[in-house]
């Protein structure tokens, strides 16, 4: 269930990061509510966030991968303490 969490987060900032790359349309936008000035720093803020959405959703498929090999860490901890 968190890995499908971490997966949908990741997806949706990803995406929301991505167009919100189309700087045209954020100048445009940010113009008309009177918030042009912070169109300089837009750079600063939007690729982080998109490397960390993407971050979160190949983390996500990490968790989902391994729970699908069955390698949780409740069964890596019980392994170790049967050998």
């Amino acid at each position: 269930m968190k890995d499908a969490i971490l997966i949908w987060t990741g997806a949706v900032g990803a995406v929301i990061a991505a167009v919100c790359c189309v700087t045209p349309l954020l100048v445009i936008a940010l113009g008309v509510v009177g918030l042009a000035g912070v169109t300089a720093y837009l750079d600063y803020v939007l690729l982080p966030a998109l490397a960390v959405c993407i971050g979160l959703f190949s983390y996500g498929l990490f968790l989902r991968r391994q729970a699908a090999a069955g390698c949780t860490p409740e069964t890596a901890e019980t392994k170790d303490l049967k050998s």
